[in-house]
């Protein structure tokens, strides 16, 4: 009820506001002189696939006057009858898949899970809010269509998509069209798969949803208008009552990513999509956003195997996580650099998008957020993961300002404050952790469903003859784990190897959480007689390479690395002897790599490295990535 409450008085208060404001009318045509007379190009018309509810204000610009083509007005009436339906059902002003009940069993994380096979996705698991989950599954099934979905794409955009996927092997194909199958049912989407080989292909099949999402919102908003404007001008027609196709503010599209050099990536994505239009301010997104001329790209121009392959391509380029830009997309064109109020999809990270928040003190823009897309979740996990939860937490909100919004065109569940709950997710990562199984589970409440993959892991290669000892302390509560583990490190699993001659010097211990690397750290430092090298994120290159060098040279005992440092830096540590690993590394190839760095040293023996791991049952995550799904079973089974 006060949830209720809220709602409406916040309601009240812009209707309020935007009352005292000029009334405004729907925009005539204007006169003015048509560029390329010729050339008659109209905004897109296919049937409705991917889209959701529009987030325009409408405002008297030329392009949103602009008339629809023939020929696409005419495919729109005749449009695909399953995507229509589905659109409708799920974006429709009318929708009603957000009853109380349904909402009160998503809010009470009450969901159906269902195992089911998805083609190259693989084994996924369904979930369906318990109360509509027999409904759910029976109205998906009477969606099963062909499994290439690009008959439900405009023409313009499947053109380039088509004719790029010449360039793909038959897997390939098949793996693309299967995304697209999943987010053509409007559920969230978590993909933990996207490796090295594929990440290009999800990221392609992703835009082109955003896309045409995005231009069927456009197709509708201008649909709606040259309704209203006919309206106006009969002097005995009544003006249509259905034209809620709008949220709040504009933004309808969000794409949450790490990098500077990722938004590159993405952006190119987006536009290799619309090669016919004209695109503004690309050269100075390119400025901002690549690397400088001069500078020289050590990473992209190293020899091949100076560095592992993954490193290269997660930090090739310009790797600043302060950025934001907002993309509008017209008929013919795609400007860049947009205001967040007159976009249509905005590309940032969460450090810039915090930024931006706190400094206007207003997150309205996110207000009407109906397709979210986080990508490289790994890499934001190797950042402060707070600012993405901070961004997670301002979209779909009920705006504080109107924005000049016309409010007789929001749809209902707008004003109900029922968006978040029609809002479809896509989360990609090459593996799960545990916060972004939190995400998962608290923050994607879309009542369509939700989507994870899942995945089989094998134990990873490790030195041949290296002993790898796994050490379990027991904890009954995930809070009460840090401490649990901190504990057991400093009473037995420490003195144990300060009491050997041979564990007792060139030791690294790997530290993965920033929270217990600094604790570990604190508690060293306190130790006498004990000689520990730090390398953190924060290291300066002078602090790294006396670091390396004292450990090296034996002048240091100790080496205590974090995984944020061996993420961004990856440098091939010597000296190495004896492994410890307080928890085990969130990226599984960080434990191969380092054991096998030891043997950068020469007349090193497998017999000569030690390994111990900490782990509990709640390491189950990360400890099937290193270990493998069985052996991780056991191991945690195991008292």
């Amino acid at each position: 009820m006060d949830d209720i409450n809220d709602t409406k008085t916040q309601l009240l208060t812009l209707l309020n506001v935007s009352a005292v404001k000029r009334k405004r009318s729907i925009v005539e045509p204007l006169d003015f002189p048509k560029l390329n007379k010729r050339k008659k190009t109209g905004v897109v018309t296919e049937p409705e696939t991917f889209d959701t509810i529009a987030t325009e204000v409408v405002q008297p610009e030329a392009e949103v006057t602009q008339a629809f083509d023939d020929e696409d007005e005419a495919h729109s009436e005749h449009g695909n009858e399953v995507t229509e339906t589905i659109y409708q059902r799920h974006f429709g002003a009318n929708s009603s898949l957000v009853t109380e009940n349904v909402k009160d069993c998503v809010n009470q994380n009450n969901w159906k899970k269902t195992k089911v096979q998805r083609g190259k996705l693989g084994l996924v698991t369904l979930l369906l809010p318990e109360v509509a989950a027999q409904q759910q599954v029976t109205y998906h099934k009477s969606l099963q269509t062909p499994s290439d979905n690009l008959s439900q794409v405009p023409e313009k955009l499947r053109a380039s998509y088509d004719s790029r996927g010449t360039r793909l092997s038959p897997n390939q194909k098949e793996l693309r069209s299967d995304v697209l199958s999943a987010l053509s049912r409007y559920q969230d989407l978590f993909f933990t798969r996207t490796e090295l080989e594929n990440h290009s292909i999800i990221r392609d099949a992703t835009s082109l949803h955003a896309l045409n999402h995005i231009f069927n919102i456009r197709r509708r908003i201008l649909k709606n208008n040259d309704r209203l404007s006919h309206a106006s001008k009969g002097a005995s027609s009544e003006p249509p009552s259905d034209v809620q196709d709008q949220g709040f503010t504009r933004p309808s599209v969000l794409v949450l990513l790490p990098f500077r050099s990722s938004a590159v990536r993405w952006v190119e994505s987006f536009l290799a999509q619309l090669p016919a239009h004209q695109v503004e301010n690309r050269t100075r997104f390119l400025s901002e956003f690549e690397l400088p001329p001069d500078a020289v790209d050590k990473l992209a121009t190293a020899e091949p195997g100076t560095y592992p392959q993954d490193h290269v391509e997660m930090f090739k380029g310009n790797v600043d996580d302060n950025f934001r830009v907002g993309l509008k997309l017209t008929k013919k064109s795609v400007k860049i650099f947009a205001s967040f109020y007159q976009c249509d999809l905005i590309v940032a990270s969460p450090l810039g998008l915090r930024l931006s928040i706190e400094k206007e003190k207003s997150s309205d823009f996110l207000s009407s957020i109906e397709l979210l897309i986080v990508d490289q979740m790994d890499a934001l996990t190797m950042q402060n993961w707070e600012h993405v939860q901070f961004v997670l937490s301002r979209l779909n909100q009920l705006p504080k300002e109107a924005h000049d919004a016309d409010f007789s065109r929001i749809k209902p569940w707008y004003l109900d404050g029922l968006s978040g709950y029609l809002r479809q997710s896509i989360l990609f990562s090459p593996y799960e952790t545990p916060e972004i199984r939190a995400v998962f589970n608290r923050n994607l409440k879309n009542v369509a469903g939700k989507v994870k993959t899942e995945r089989r892991w094998k134990a990873v290669d490790v030195p041949e003859g290296v002993e790898q000892k796994f050490i379990k302390f027991d904890c009954l509560s995930p809070k009460a784990e840090a401490d649990k583990r901190f504990d057991f490190f400093t009473t037995q699993t420490l003195p144990s190897i300060l009491k050997s001659a041979v564990q007792s010097t060139n030791t690294l211990i790997f530290v993965p959480s920033s929270f217990d690397f600094i604790r570990v750290q604190n508690y060293l430092r306190k130790l006498p007689d004990l000689s520990v090298a730090i390398l953190s994120e924060y290291s300066s290159n002078q602090d790294i390479s006396r670091a390396r060098q004292a450990f090296f040279n034996g002048k240091k005992r100790f080496l205590l690395v974090s995984e944020r440092f061996h993420f961004f830096r990856r440098y091939r540590i010597r000296g190495i002897r004896n492994v410890m690993f307080y928890s085990l590394p969130d990226h599984p190839q960080f434990y191969t790599e380092l054991l096998s760095y030891p043997f950068l040293d020469e007349d090193v023996q497998a017999s000569d490295i030690t390994c111990k791991v900490l782990y509990c049952k709640y390491d189950l995550l990360r400890l099937e990535r290193i270990a493998g799904s069985e052996a991780a079973a056991r191991l945690v089974r195991d008292s």
